[in-house]
Parts: structure tokens; sequence; C-alpha cells
């Protein structure tokens, strides 16, 4: 049996949470470009909950932009089975909910004059998107193809014929929440659509009823949302809920989608109070700022040490005493002191509890090595100005921040190249360094010991804007520890770098 409308009354609600029939009658209040499974995973997730709850009472029309398969919408009329695996608190959370928040998915391609005709639904209210971070970009696009190029040509083309639709009345605008990885995503889209709106020579009514009636929000999305499982997971899922599933999605139990608007905005995206993870600010930079510290930023700094300590995934990591208390103390202690914003101390300790506990869900497989990518732009992004703070309110070494430092410089050790692909390697294993900077550090290491390697590199202004070897007692702790790693390893180093903050 597939999951489908008409399967739905045989399927047993003791396992999962079934949509009641009459939610297939909500009309649609959001267009929604993008099919991925963030978007299932979170987005949907909360209009979903409040529909189940009578709140939102709205459905969702998505747009396939590109030319992947989406018959599994169709056979199982949109439905997708979210299971939610993880910790909150320390406790285990299971949850197992049919989705039935799409009403339909359309193709850009193929069915493009349908996209439009729901510009003239007057129950539209909201435009989600999710097109990666280079769907944010001006192209020079023709909006008046079929379709347009460019996800911002594909808006803009919408919005006008919203405009036609509704004879530009103020209430015919939209809000448009974009959820790509950007900072400002809101803000930066918005003025690609207005300059789009300009080269395609459009009235200047129109661009006054785009600019004044229209609310484009800034948002911040954060959840892992891994998609399908192994097919072993899935298979026992499947027998447990008694039907077959082709977009069955699973993700975590964190959840966080942080708006950025006022009252109008909480006005129309009214499935909004139904959960704690959707946040509606007029400031959302405290989330970013937290996100973008305590839990990047300690990924940053932990992935080196990890990935030289022997651990495959983040999970592995928290399963060590050791290491689950590097990162423990390295996130509360350190970066959430060093933030270069202004947190009080219980949001931030509250904020990184929630990280360590998602750092231990056991239904998450995060490789470290993936984490170490463009290691070098992470670090001078996420945790240089962590240091830097940290150094200016604290009168003392983040040690914890210094030995990530230190593995960070021994990981980037490049010592053969391959194709224009540089390698390292610890204790006989042999690891691909992917870094922009690369071969910065096959130069700076084929001539400079570690302890040089490590003055020269911390006191490079042009590298991290800053010297980070005037800092007090930053550089040497951050030697003595690579001296450390190199001659005990990383599980000595840690030990012994533990009963020093002990008896400190």
């Amino acid at each position: 049996m597939i999951l489908s409308r008409y399967n739905l009354k045989n399927i047993s609600a003791q396992d999962v949470v079934t949509p009641a029939e009459s939610i297939f009658d909500l009309p649609e209040k959001v267009l929604q470009f993008g099919t991925g499974v963030l978007l299932r995973g979170l987005p949907d997730y909360f209009i979903d909950k409040a529909n189940r709850q009578g709140v939102f009472n709205g459905r969702v029309v998505v747009v396939k932009s590109t030319d992947s398969d989406s018959s599994a919408f169709d056979k199982q009329d949109g439905l997708y089975t979210q299971c939610v695996r993880g910790l909150d608190n320390g406790k285990t959370v299971e949850e197992n909910i049919i989705n039935s928040s799409i009403s339909r998915v359309l193709s850009a391609k193929d069915e493009w004059s349908e996209i439009l005709q729901c510009a003239h639904n007057p129950n539209m209210q909201i435009i989600i998107s999710n097109t990666t971070e280079v769907g944010i970009q001006l192209v020079q696009d023709d909006i008046h193809r079929l379709p347009p190029v460019s996800f911002p040509g594909k808006l803009l083309a919408f919005l006008l014929e919203r405009y036609k639709a509704f004879d530009g009345s103020r209430q015919s605008g939209m809000v448009i929440v974009p959820t790509e990885l950007i900072p400002d995503n809101g803000k930066k889209l918005e003025s690609i659509v207005l300059e789009l709106a300009h080269l395609n020579g459009l009235d200047d009514t129109f661009i006054q009823w785009l600019e004044n009636c229209n609310y484009f929000c800034s948002s911040l999305v954060d959840r892992i949302v891994p998609g399908k499982p192994d097919s072993a997971f899935r298979e026992g899922l499947e027998k447990k809920f008694g039907y077959k599933d082709e977009l069955l999605t699973m993700s975590e139990v964190y959840r966080l989608w942080a708006i950025e608007g006022g009252e109008h905005i909480k006005s129309v995206l009214t499935f909004a109070p139904v959960d704690e993870g959707v946040v509606i600010a007029p400031d959302i930079n405290l989330f970013r700022e937290l996100k973008l510290r305590m839990l990047n930023g300690t990924h940053t700094l932990s992935c080196g040490l990890a990935y030289l300590g022997g651990f495959g995934t983040v999970k592995q990591a928290m399963d060590d005493s050791g290491m689950q208390t590097f990162i423990s103390r390295l996130m509360l202690n350190e970066i959430a002191t060093g933030i270069p914003y202004d947190v009080e101390q219980g949001v931030s300790q509250t904020f990184g509890n929630k990280v360590l506990d998602r750092f231990a869900n056991p239904n998450i497989e995060h490789h470290w090595i993936n984490i170490t990518m463009q290691y070098t732009s992470k670090m001078k992004m996420r945790n240089v100005p962590v240091i830097l703070k940290y150094a200016e309110r604290i009168n003392a070494v983040p040690e914890n921040i210094a030995l990530g430092f230190a593995a960070y410089l021994l990981f980037l050790k490049p010592v053969t190249k391959k194709q224009d692909k540089f390698y390292g390697e610890w204790q006989g294993k042999e690891y691909h360094i992917q870094d922009d900077f690369a071969a910065y550090f096959f130069e700076k290491w084929s001539k400079s010991t570690p302890a040089q390697l490590a003055d020269e590199v911390l006191a490079d202004t042009a590298l991290w804007g800053a010297d980070l070897s005037a800092i007090p007692g930053f550089a040497q702790a951050v030697k003595d520890n690579m001296a450390s790693l190199l001659e005990a390893g990383v599980a000595k180093t840690i030990q012994t770098h533990q009963t020093k903050k002990v008896l400190a």
C-alpha cells in the first residue's frame, strides 16, 4: 500500500499522526518555490501543525524549477511522512506525522500558466523560497518569458500578474519569506526584484505597489533535515506504518524559523504561534549570532581536533567523555563569552544546551571531515570575532579555543599535492584538504617549524583582518597545544588539558 489520500483510512493512527479529511478542502494560501527536504521539514512542518490545530487553515502550492521527478508527490497526493528523531533536554523524542500541507506540485517549465493563475487567488498571501544560495542572484532576465530563467525573475513575473489581477490594490500584496542561507536574504531578494523591474521597463505605478504593498522578510532557518533514512531503517518504518512512502523525511527535533517582521507579518503568518520554533521579531540578528557562533563556531573549532582524534562523526565524539567535555566547555564557557553581540548569559546557555542535544542525536550522521571544508574561511568568519571579543572582555587565554586552533593548524598541513589537490596525513592516514588556502599552508609548512608557522599565521593580518599574535598568551597557548598534539596525541592532550583546567 502506498501513502495516498485514499489509503489514509487504512493507516493506523496509533503509529503515525494522520490528517483529517477536512484538511484537503482548505484553500491554497502559500506559493513555495522549491521541493527540497528543508522546506518540507521546517516551513511545511509548521504549516501542517497549524492546520491540524485549526489555526492557519491553508495549504501550499509548490513550484518545481528543476527537472527532478515530482511523480511521487502526484502519486501520494502531496502527502509525506515526517519522522522527527532526537533529544530534547536529554530525553529521546520520536514523532511520526503524515504531513498534508502540500496541495499540489507544479512545474515551472511545463505548467507556468497554472502557476501564474495562482496569482488570481485572493487567498494567496505568502511566498516561501529555498532555491539554494545561488538562486538569489541578479540575472539579466526577461520576465515575459514562459517561464523566466531565474528565481527572482519568476517571482517578479508572479507579482506582476498579481498586481494586474487585483488592480494594484494594497490588500493584494504578498508576504515573501526566503529561507536561503545568506545574511539579510529578504533585503537582498527585494533589491534584486526591484532592479529587475527597472531593467524590464515596468510601470512606475507597479514598482510603487511592489515597494509599498509587499513585504520581503529576511529569515533564518535552522534544522537538520537529512531526508530519506538508509534503506534498512526506511523498510522498518514502512513495515511499522503499513505503507510505502517515497517522500519519507527524517528531521531532528530542534527547529527554528526566525523571521524579521512586525505586527502585519504576524497577522499574515498565523501559523507562527503554534510552535515555539517560529519567531517573528523586528531584529533576528540575535538568532543569527547564536547559531553562527555557538553551533557553527563550535563545529569549526572542534572538527580538526575530533578528526585527528579518530572520530568520524559528531555523535561519536559526543560519546567520548574527553571530547564531550571539550566541546561543552568550548561552547558554553568560551564561545558564549566571546559572542560579539549583547547576549544575556541565560539565553546563550539555554541555546548551547540545545546544541549539545543536537550534537548527541544518535539519528544524525554528521561527518567531521565534511565540516572541515573551507576550514580557514569558516574560522575567520565564525571564530576570529569571538577570539577578539573574548580577549577584550576577559583577561585570560581561552584555553579550549587555543586547543581547537592548534588542531586547525595541524590539520591544514598538506604533505602531498596531486593534480592541484592537497592532502594531509595523520598517524598514517591520508585525508583531502578542501580549503581555498591549502596552497598557502603548503608553502608555509614547507619552510617552517610548527612554532614558526603558528607565529606567522596568527600574525597574518591579511588572512584574519587582525593580528591574533597580539592577544596576550594566545600564540604561546596555541604553540604549546600543537607540540602536545604532535608528541602525545589527541586523547592524551585533551586529558592533560582538562586536568590543568580542573587544577586551575
